[in-house]
């Protein structure tokens, strides 16, 4: 079988590899779609913090079940399923409380363990969630990236009565704007680049902003009777921004943070305090692959124009050159296997 693996940072490589066959409480999938994601391409360039090289990435994963470890009850052959790429301890305090995915031994397939992107895969039983056998299995692909909107829209509480901001129209951006809207929300979606705005209107945005110098000020203080958005997610993770949301906030305002920097991000204490806002890190999913399963087969998400380009596997260096060198003409790559 084929695998893609960064080797260490800037090497990517298409090489043979093994099929490994399942154990007690495993399942051998044959791996369909992939996904590429923004932190494939981070592990490509070297500037993820939490990957270990050298690595089988890739964690948007949907295909079907190809054997079964002795204990992996629940699946037959050939059903379709995508992968939870959390796995966790089940035991530690994050865990107890349903927050596995800040487990304090946590392993993401694709980063800490080898990922998807190889023709077999071998996962915990645990992390196979099955999908519906009539269900594009490029669509299926995409309900790991949806996770990643329903976690953070969870953690703030997002509801009809919510004015959504969202900063960036990349992938991510664009799934936290269709799971805002699905939730009944208005969003409004900013970004630097021009060209990615008409995707967010594409599907389905309110309004949205080219974030020149108070421009997204400008745009959203007359949201919610002039309080502005209730609801603020960062899907850039540009540090500036944290200070500007706080600002923009409405009263009793949540902010969703998705991207994340190391560097040091400024804010005014007093707009926290005085409008009691409230600020949600948000990582991976929790749990949270069946509801957006059931988003997709429904039919409540339609994001089939998200992928704009299917490369077969062996030509994964053309589509990481494409994402990085002509990053507004793409919203979704996918791999084909």
């Amino acid at each position: 079988m084929i695998a893609i693996a960064v080797e260490e940072p800037g090497k990517l490589a298409i090489r043979q590899d093994t099929i490994v066959q399942p154990k007690q409480d495993e399942i051998l999938v044959r791996v369909c779609r992939a996904g590429i994601c923004g932190s494939d391409v981070h592990i490509l360039e070297g500037s993820n913090p939490f990957a270990q090289y050298p690595r089988i990435i890739g964690h948007e994963i949907a295909g079907r079940v190809e054997a079964l470890g002795p204990d992996a009850g629940g699946f037959s052959i050939g059903d379709a399923v995508v992968i939870d790429p959390v796995v966790s301890c089940g035991n530690c305090y994050p865990c107890r409380i349903g927050r596995h995915n800040v487990c304090a031994q946590i392993a993401v397939l694709g980063v800490h363990r080898d990922g998807g992107f190889r023709s077999y895969f071998t996962v915990p039983a645990a992390n196979v969630v099955q999908v519906s056998n009539d269900l594009d299995l490029g669509i299926a692909a995409l309900a790991e990236p949806f996770s990643i909107a329903a976690n953070v829209l969870s953690r703030t509480g997002c509801g009809p009565n919510d004015s959504v901001l969202v900063y960036g129209a990349g992938p991510i951006g664009l799934t936290v704007l269709q799971v805002a809207k699905l939730k009944g929300a208005r969003c409004i979606v900013a970004d630097i680049d021009k060209s990615r705005l008409d995707g967010a209107l594409g599907f389905g945005a309110d309004g949205v902003v080219h974030a020149t110098p108070g421009a997204v000020e400008k745009a959203v203080a007359g949201e919610t009777d002039g309080l502005g958005p209730t609801v603020v997610v960062d899907a850039t993770g540009v540090p500036a921004l944290l200070s500007e949301a706080v600002a923009l906030a409405s009263p009793a305002g949540r902010i969703g943070l998705l991207g994340f920097s190391e560097v040091p991000a400024s804010v005014v204490q007093k707009h926290i305090v005085g409008k009691e806002i409230s600020i949600f890190g948000s990582r991976l999913n929790r749990k949270l692959l069946p509801e957006v399963i059931g988003w997709l087969e429904s039919g409540e998400l339609q994001p089939a124009d998200m992928i704009r380009n299917t490369f077969a596997a062996t030509e994964a260096e053309q589509a990481f050159a494409m994402i990085r060198n002509d990053p507004s003409s793409t919203i979704k790559v996918q791999l084909e296997f």
